[in-house]
């Protein structure tokens, strides 16, 4: 298992963290998805022989949420 953190901008709410929750975990050889509101950030336990790391960042885009640099 690999784990990736990337940090989100635009969670306001319990909502916002389960929406990037879902939208995550249900990309193919995610593990899990720890969503940390107050450090606007998530942690994320993934296959990387399955998961491709830019699936992430488009699938927490589609949801209406900014990656921050």
């Amino acid at each position: 298992m690999q784990t990736k953190v990337i940090k989100v901008n635009g969670m306001t709410c319990t909502g916002c963290v389960n929406s990037v929750k879902n939208v995550l975990e249900k990309i193919p050889g995610v593990d899990s998805a720890d969503v940390s509101l107050e450090q606007k950030q998530v942690m994320i336990q993934y296959d990387a022989v399955t998961t491709d790391v830019n699936q992430f960042k488009n699938a927490i885009e589609d949801a209406g949420f900014e990656i921050a640099n």
